[in-house]
């Protein structure tokens, strides 16, 4: 059963889900933007060791705190590991306030009819065991729908349920995320597919289960309100999906009752070469910008 103050949190709170979950294949581009060039670490040790070194830092910055950010998105590395002397799941909800989710998937399989399912996770049930003792709220699994093909992606929501309700039994909440590439010539038709296919799956859940979304801000605004609004669902967020984070939160600001998970948008203007005091001013004033996308509707 989840944890029933944090259920409270991202059912009811205004604020928005910070995305620290680069793994393997992105962690190279996430510190290139940060200011470490590929030449300045040797292995993929070194790598997440910097990597760390660098979400320990937006983890404790003043500014990330359960008063705009409700959630953090964890890496396995990430939640493994520690801040000022505790554990990460911990320390971010006992210090900060902040919920902690875990993303679960392992990549995405090759595209099929205009789809990206996700490979197979043998080791998911020991890992879901592991978050749940280390007090993990919930986790994140991503797919990627290219076009509008009905059959890609009605496997990619059939795949994306069924791990869910895996998730569901070891009283974790999952972030259900297929995600609809904002470069697909086909957005919107996509849109109209994933919407319906979710719908299917939502009503098929057994009663009192709930799950979260996370979608591609849609091409039209509130397309997703009757998916908020769905007794199965806890909360609807939004990936930034290559947008920029102005554009990222101009689009989500006509969304109703949908809320920011942004990863590249909330650190694209960190750099490790900061002084702690520019590193958190420039935090505080990107937190200031998501939340008030998130919260305010226009």
């Amino acid at each position: 059963m989840a944890d029933a103050k944090m259920m409270s949190q991202m059912t009811g709170k205004d604020g928005f889900i910070a995305a620290l979950d680069q793994s393997g294949g992105s962690t190279p581009g996430a510190l290139r933007l940060y200011g470490i060039a590929d030449s300045s670490y040797s292995g993929d040790e070194d790598m997440f060791r910097l990597m760390h070194e660098m979400r320990v830092r937006i983890m404790t910055a003043p500014a990330f705190s359960g008063d705009k950010v409700i959630g953090a998105i964890l890496f396995e590395k990430t939640m493994d590991g520690d801040a000022n002397g505790k554990p990460v799941p911990s320390y971010l909800w006992e210090e900060r306030g902040v919920v902690p989710f875990l993303k679960v998937d392992k990549g995405l399989a090759a595209e099929e009819n205009g789809a990206q399912v996700m490979k197979p996770m043998p080791e998911l049930d020991a890992l879901l065991a592991r978050a749940a003792k280390k007090g993990i709220f919930g986790t994140k699994m991503r797919s990627v729908i290219a076009n509008a093909d009905k059959a890609g992606i009605a496997a990619v929501v059939k795949q994306q349920f069924e791990v869910g309700r895996q998730i569901l039994g070891h009283g974790l909440v999952p972030i259900i995320e297929p995600e609809v590439s904002i470069k697909s010539p086909t957005k919107q038709e996509a849109e109209a597919i994933l919407r319906d296919e979710i719908a299917k799956q939502l009503d098929a859940l057994p009663s009192g289960e709930k799950v979260m979304l996370k979608l591609t801000i849609p091409t039209v605004a509130d397309f997703y309100k009757p998916l908020i609004d769905h007794a199965a669902v806890t909360r609807v967020v939004a990936l930034s999906g290559g947008y920029t984070r102005a554009d990222a939160c101009e689009k989500l600001s006509h969304n109703h009752g949908m809320i920011a998970s942004f990863s590249r948008a909330l650190t694209e203007d960190l750099r490790v070469t900061m002084s702690d005091a520019e590193f958190d001013a420039s935090l505080a004033k990107t937190i200031d910008e998501i939340y008030t996308a998130s919260a305010i509707k226009v």
